[in-house]
């Protein structure tokens, strides 16, 4: 896993068309932001996990 450190306003690019902004910080919050093309699917991690399960998606294995 990649671990990078920024401040509010500050954007991190994944490939060519993927940005991903801090928005606010507030005590132990973060907010982002997320630029992605209409074809990537952006989920919270438990929204996806429960995607999965409702599709019979498999395990959640790493």
């Amino acid at each position: 896993m990649l671990v990078l450190s920024r401040q509010r306003d500050e954007t991190i690019i994944i490939g060519d068309s993927i940005r991903i902004t801090i928005v606010e910080v507030r005590g132990d919050k973060v907010r982002i932001g997320i630029d992605a093309p209409k074809d990537v699917t952006v989920h919270r991690q438990e929204v996806y996990d429960a995607i999965k399960r409702e599709s019979g998606g498999g395990s959640n294995e790493k």
